[in-house]
């Protein structure tokens, strides 16, 4: 069978759902199958995968890629006689022709759970793609159960939800002693560390972090906190927060950085703090166990699903339990070695191969008869 995946969302400094589509474009192709993949993205995405056919579609507006998606893309895959194409964020065309099949992939309903965390157009525009989805979709993928759970209590799908979890990509892993002090030296950090890895915006609970690490430093002077990932929105008040908290020298906000650095920073911090309030999976959580760095993160839903019990997990909205940990976590080094350890063995359950070796079982079952 032909089959198709519409990689044209994917942006040129991923994270979350990019990353996703990214990863299992690249394990799909490494897997010996009679199907044939065809990819709508940019071509240098996949450049030195030759048996990859790729359809190049440039970067768009997100509403000229709406339109793009809807009343184009129908065209191409008749065009290409595809059976089936996979629509890896949110998004697929409504009306297509007869005998091809939809595979959506719903990475979190955030828009639908905590609506305030988003900007009211944003929210709109993700709610209606998403419900337009849900009713046309032969298949739904989500990357855990907590989310699988969402989806069905709140849109009610047709078809079935399959869970297929994603992975921590192959470059993460522990860096060498020369690689920690490269990456130090180039974002001038010096002395011990928390990492904080996601997009900034809302969610992602920053403020109680940075409230918590305050009451942490009290006793270790020297520590910091770097902050990495790229801006959203409503970002501004976590910069306005670290200067009320006389916070400057201590906090430090990396802005987005690539892939070739994560590793590195990721194994020379002493944790990763990871206390959001919702999330579709946590990408950052098994990221930061594979390359050896214990992690904190919230008690409830896709985080505590992936963590397991390989980190030491924390009600989000307790900025007093947020710092216990950190605290606890910095002084005690037994605690540190055993979540390094059990860490490394959670994060070695998941790859992208078996991402993609799940995906492509939920395809067969959704292709149409011959």
């Amino acid at each position: 069978m032909r089959i198709a995946i519409d990689g044209s969302a994917i942006p040129r400094q991923m994270a979350g759902a990019g990353v996703y589509t990214y990863q299992l474009i690249r394990a799909l192709a490494g897997i010996e199958t009679e199907h044939e993949f065809l990819v709508f993205a940019r071509r240098d995405l996949f450049d030195d995968l030759p048996n990859l056919e790729v359809i190049d579609v440039g970067p768009r507006h997100p509403a000229a890629r709406l339109a793009w998606e809807q009343f184009v893309l129908p065209v191409l895959l008749r065009r290409h006689r595809i059976d089936l194409v996979h629509s890896p964020h949110h998004h697929t065309p409504t009306i297509v022709g007869p005998g091809l099949s939809r595979v959506v992939t719903f990475n979190d309903v955030t828009f639908l759970l905590l609506p305030e965390r988003y900007p009211r157009l944003r929210r709109s525009y993700m709610g209606a793609v998403t419900k337009a989805a849900a009713r046309v979709a032969d298949a739904i993928i989500t990357p855990s159960a907590a989310v699988r759970n969402d989806v069905v209590t709140k849109l009610s799908p047709g078809s079935d939800v399959t869970v297929v979890p994603d992975a921590a990509g192959p470059q993460y892993g522990p860096a060498a002693e020369s690689e920690v002090n490269r990456v130090r030296e180039f974002y001038d950090i010096q002395g011990p560390y928390v990492i904080s890895v996601s997009s900034l915006e809302p969610g992602k609970n920053r403020t109680r972090l940075i409230q918590a690490f305050e009451r942490v430093r009290t006793k270790h002077p020297n520590l910091l906190l770097i902050i990495v990932g790229q801006p959203a929105w409503d970002y501004a008040g976590d910069r306005d927060l670290v200067r009320r908290l006389g916070l400057e020298q201590a906090v430090r906000f990396t802005g987005y950085v690539p892939d070739e650095d994560l590793p590195a920073l990721y194994s020379g911090a002493n944790l990763l703090a990871y206390p959001s309030l919702y999330e579709g999976f946590g990408l950052p959580i098994l990221e930061a166990m594979a390359c050896g760095t214990p992690v904190i993160t919230s008690n409830l839903g896709a985080t505590a699903e992936v963590a397991s019990d390989a980190a030491l997990l924390v009600d989000p909205l307790d900025i007093e339990k947020i710092a216990a940990a950190i605290e606890r976590l910095l002084n005690d080094e037994q605690l540190r070695d055993d979540l390094q350890a059990k860490g490394r063995t959670r994060a070695s359950e998941f790859s992208w191969e078996r991402t993609a070796r799940e995906t492509l079982a939920v395809y067969e079952q959704s292709l149409p008869p011959n």
